[in-house]
C-alpha cells in the first residue's frame, strides 16, 4: 500500500478489510469493480480455486505490463490520424457554414448558370445552416436510445453479431477477443488451474457476447469428452490459427506455450 497512489491505497485498504472479514480475494476485488475489471477478477478467482494464486498473479502482472505497453503504442499510432480527421471535419464544416454562403452572393449577382456540383454544395450548406440544431439533437438522442437499447441482452447480442460481420471491424474484434481468451487460458493453465475452470474464467473476460456463448458451448463439449481444439473448432467463432495451435499444444503437452 505504501508504494501506490493515495486513491489506489484507499482501494487496497478496502480490499484488505474485506479479506480480513472473511471474503476471498476475488470476492473482495469484486467490491471494487471500477478498479479491478472482470478479466482481473476472473484470473484471481481461478488462481484461488487451483491453489496456484502466486503463479497466476505473476503471469497476470507480466500480461498487464505487456498490454499497457501495447495500449500506449496503439494510442500514439492513432493520435495523428484522429487529429487530422477532427481538423478536416472542422475545416469542411466551417467552409460549408460560413464561406459558401458568402460566395453564393457573388454567384447570384452574376446570374450565371451554375454547375450541378456547385448547386449541390450550396444546397448542402443551406441544409446544414437551417437544421444543425436538429441534427445535434438527433445525434444525442440516437446515442442515448442506443445506449438504453444495448442494456437488453437480446439487442446487445444482435449488435455484437453485426459487429463480427463487418468487413474491417469484425476481424479486429474477433482477434482482440481471441487474444484475450488465449492469454487468460495460458495464464490459468500455466498456473495449474483445471481446464474447465480455466475455460469458465476465459468466458468471463470476453467482451463479445457471441464469442462468449461460443466458449460456453465449447465448455459443454469438453465436459462431454471432446478435445479443446475440436470443441473450439465446432463453434466456428475463432480463427483457424487458434484451433490449430491448441490442437498442437494438446498433442505435445505444451498447451500453455501454444496459447
Amino acid at each position: 500500500e505504501e508504494a501506490v497512489e493515495p486513491m489506489t491505497r484507499e482501494v487496497l485498504t478496502g480490499v484488505k478489510t474485506e479479506v480480513t472479514a472473511g471474503l476471498s480475494l476475488a470476492g473482495a476485488l469484486g467490491a471494487y469493480e471500477k478498479s479491478f475489471p472482470d478479466f482481473y477478477r476472473a484470473l484471481v478467482h481461478g488462481g484461488e480455486e487451483s491453489g496456484a494464486l502466486p503463479t497466476v498473479l505473476q503471469h497476470l502482472a507480466d500480461y498487464l505490463d505487456a498490454r499497457q505497453a501495447l495500449k500506449q503504442k496503439t494510442g500514439l499510432a492513432l493520435l495523428y490520424p484522429i487529429l487530422v480527421t477532427v481538423v478536416a471535419i472542422m475545416i469542411v464544416t466551417g467552409l460549408l457554414v460560413y464561406v459558401v454562403p458568402q460566395v453564393v452572393g457573388v454567384f447570384q449577382q452574376s446570374r450565371q448558370s451554375l454547375p450541378l456540383l456547385t448547386r449541390a454544395l450550396i444546397g448542402l450548406s443551406d441544409f446544414l445552416r437551417a437544421t444543425w440544431p436538429y441534427l445535434v439533437a438527433l445525434i444525442v438522442g440516437g446515442a442515448v436510445a442506443a445506449r438504453m437499447a444495448l442494456r437488453r441482452d437480446a439487442t446487445r447480442r444482435r449488435w455484437h453479431a453485426l459487429l463480427l460481420r463487418m468487413p474491417w471491424l469484425g476481424p479486429l474484434i474477433r482477434g482482440t477477443n481471441t487474444s484475450r481468451f488465449a492469454s487468460t487460458l495460458a495464464i490459468l493453465v500455466g498456473g495449474g488451474v483445471p481446464l474447465l475452470s480455466a475455460l469458465n474464467s476465459g468466458a468471463r473476460v470476453m467482451t463479445n457476447m457471441v464469442m462468449r456463448e461460443a466458449i460456453e458451448r465449447a465448455i459443454e463439449r469438453v465436459r462431454e469428452g471432446a478435445s479443446l481444439a475440436r470443441a473450439l473448432g465446432e463453434t466456428r467463432a475463432f480463427p483457424p490459427l487458434l484451433v490449430h495451435l491448441v490442437a498442437s499444444g494438446e498433442m505435445s503437452g505444451k498447451l500453455e506455450q501454444m496459447l
